[in-house]
């Protein structure tokens, strides 16, 4: 058994995966329309079922905050500029054990903390620092949105049909990963990837995919990054089975919880 501490970046680990996922970038879209079930068309003639213009900041937090800034962009458009320390607050920081990996006769599996519960790692220096959806939902909730854990492509879909946002863990880019179990103190048990753990927002959807507001932007790993694009749903599938199908679905107060 070789023990592995984090002294790595995920950039470094992302420049050496091979990207095998097609990204299709918008560029300058402010979309006027509103999130409808009947199709929506943006100002760059793109076509949706469903488009909820979501807001836009430039960059993360801090280097591995993904969740903090995915999670500001869900508050922001729906009213509410949430600054990273009182999310951070909010969603409860697990320092009792800084999360390292093993490589394993099984694979790679992670120490950590209690991810469901919590924010786990320095999120300044730890490429393996991360959360969860579980933990999330008390910070969408503590601003008197409807939030609900969901895990099927119809329960993303229903979410954007009635103009909510999907947060969710992905992999930087929807690049292929290496597939991880991430062990609790508590010896709970749970789905994830190493190197290129991420966060992003649903924000759209037709019959060849969903539409992607992610404020990580252009960065040496890919230079050609936009804040908005397409994944096909084959791709996004993927991914999002191997984070455990990991999505939070929001929606502003007055809309009905997701069935």
């Amino acid at each position: 058994m070789t023990v592995l501490h984090t002294k790595r970046s995920r950039r470094a680990l992302l420049a050496e995966m091979v990207a095998l996922t097609a990204v299709a970038p918008v560029v300058g879209l402010r979309p006027e329309a509103a999130s409808a079930q009947g199709g929506v068309v943006t100002p760059d003639g793109r076509l949706y079922t469903a488009y909820v213009p979501a807001e836009t900041k430039a960059g993360q937090f801090f280097l591995y905050t993904c969740e903090f800034d995915a999670s500001w962009v869900v508050l922001a458009t729906f009213g509410h500029d949430v600054p990273f320390d009182e999310q951070l607050a909010i969603v409860g920081h697990d320092t009792s054990i800084e999360p390292y990996y093993q490589e394993t006769a099984e694979g790679f599996v992670i120490y950590g903390g209690d991810i469901t519960k919590a924010f786990s790692g320095d999120y300044t220096t730890n490429m393996l620092a991360r959360t969860t959806g579980a933990a999330m939902l008390p910070l969408f909730k503590e601003y008197g949105l409807e939030a609900k854990q969901v895990k099927t492509r119809a329960a993303i879909e229903d979410t954007l049909d009635q103009g909510g946002l999907v947060w969710m863990k992905s992999t930087v880019d929807f690049l292929p990963w290496a597939e991880t179990t991430w062990i609790t103190p508590e010896g709970k048990e749970l789905p994830g990837v190493l190197g290129n753990d991420h966060a992003v927002v649903v924000m759209g959807y037709n019959d060849v995919g969903p539409v992607i507001r992610d404020v990580l932007g252009p960065t040496d790993t890919n230079w050609a990054r936009t804040q908005e694009y397409d994944i096909p749903w084959e791709t996004f599938l993927s991914v999002f089975k191997a984070q455990g199908s990991d999505g939070v679905g929001v929606f502003d107060e007055g809309h009905r919880v997701i069935g």
